[in-house]
């Protein structure tokens, strides 16, 4: 039962020890410790061709989620009986995509990746943001989980939702 972390990508250094010490206490804010979740670090090739095939996208971007529990609902945790169960599946993070958005914005790569995994996370617990409502609500569960490890940590976190709204 961890973090699973796999940096596929020799294009952006990634500090894997802080990743995971950060995933860590994203998995204790939402009460989630018992559930195995992956990481996959990748460059925007990769990234690219993954969200084409999954999306019908042909362009990288900084985040696609797998659930395990592809219907859950927001805010329910799956009940696996079994231990092979107890997955909530796998975050893809586009790391080069998301050093490219830190240097247009001066942003720290490292805490801006927290942000993204945080995001990802909320996808493999059922949040969406295809409609208006699903934004508002996956903005208000992103802005709870930073102000909490905020808190724990000393950071100054914002939720990508955020950033995306304010686009729309």
């Amino acid at each position: 039962m961890g973090v699973v972390i796999r940096n596929l990508q020799h294009v952006v250094p990634v500090r894997r020890a802080r990743l995971r010490k950060d995933v860590e206490t994203l998995r204790h804010i939402l009460g989630i410790q018992k559930f195995d979740v992956g990481l996959i670090c990748v460059d925007n090739c990769k990234m690219q061709r993954i969200n084409n095939i999954y999306r019908k996208k042909n362009t990288p971007t900084d985040v696609l989620s797998f659930p395990f529990y592809e219907d859950l609902r927001p805010g329910k945790l799956p009940c696996g009986l079994h231990r092979d169960e107890l997955n909530l599946g796998d975050v893809f993070l586009g790391v080069e995509y998301v050093m490219q958005q830190c240097k247009g914005t001066s942003q720290d790569f490292h805490s801006t990746l927290t942000v993204v995994t945080a995001h990802g996370i909320c996808h493999l617990l059922g949040y969406r943001h295809e409609t208006d409502e699903e934004w508002k609500e996956m903005f208000q569960r992103e802005s709870y989980i930073l102000a909490e490890f905020n808190r724990l940590t000393g950071s100054r976190l914002e939720p990508l939702s955020k950033k995306y709204s304010q686009e729309s």
